[in-house]
């Protein structure tokens, strides 16, 4: 059985991951989500000092302290970028590294690299007017659904989701990822692509052209961006596939 560290992406906490971390034990595994600083029940350990690396040292940190070995590493959405950082730092401690509906950050990478400069201007603009000049509030619906899927999500979930959002430490997006070491060849790489993002893969997008082949192994999974609340037993199924 697997050991599998599951790491949230923006605005969420290890809350996400109840009904999916549920079904893997029910296969045996031992699950550990985690919440990072300055989100859910630790936004009060959150400041303007809070980036991308405090997010990186979470993960290893983590990792270390619990003496957890042979670990599945998993990140949803905003989470590839500190898992890319922290997948090169565990060592023989990693066994295997899952995107869902992600992919690792090359380094020198930021979040607001992947968005179109506009976008990234009235994010900062939200920060400054809403956020005391370093949190990010989640937005509306409207404004998310124009990059990320909500399909799957009744309104029963998005009120969750709204509701137990948290604001996002800014800096986790504007830090670039430092150079960091890749994980060794005997890593297992998977890839869980949600509905969007398998049509940017089967379209042939050059820089995820890699994510197609071998070291990468790639699921699908025909749901919208937050599977983890959309489809978590079938998230569920699909890790115990990979790790089986």
């Amino acid at each position: 059985m697997a050991t599998f560290v599951l790491v949230p992406g923006a605005w969420l906490g290890a809350w996400a991951w109840e009904d999916t971390a549920r079904a893997l034990r029910e296969h045996g595994h031992t699950v550990l989500p985690l919440t990072l600083t300055g989100l859910a029940e630790r936004a009060e350990e959150g400041g303007p000092q809070t980036d991308l690396e405090t997010h990186v040292a979470d993960i290893t940190d983590f990792v270390e302290k619990n003496d957890l070995r042979e670990v599945t590493l998993v990140a949803h959405s905003y989470a590839a970028a500190p898992v890319t950082g922290a997948a090169g730092r565990l060592g023989d401690r990693l066994q295997r590294v899952v995107y869902v509906d992600s992919a690792p950050f090359a380094a020198g990478m930021c979040m607001l690299d992947l968005m179109p400069p506009e976008a990234a201007d009235q994010l900062g603009q939200q920060v400054a007017a809403r956020g005391d000049g370093w949190r990010l509030p989640m937005p509306s619906f409207e404004v998310v659904g124009l990059s990320s899927s909500l399909d799957g999500l009744d309104q029963v979930q998005r009120d969750v989701l709204s509701g137990r959002a948290t604001p996002q430490p800014f800096g986790t997006y504007t830090q670039r990822l430092a150079n960091h070491a890749d994980p060794g060849l005997g890593v297992d790489r998977v890839l869980i692509a949600c509905r969007d993002f398998q049509g940017l893969l089967d379209a042939g997008v050059p820089m995820l052209a890699f994510l197609n082949h071998a070291p990468w192994r790639r699921f699908d999974l025909p749901t919208g961006h937050w599977p983890m609340l959309s489809a978590p037993t079938e998230l569920a199924d699909i890790l115990h596939t990979a790790v089986s």
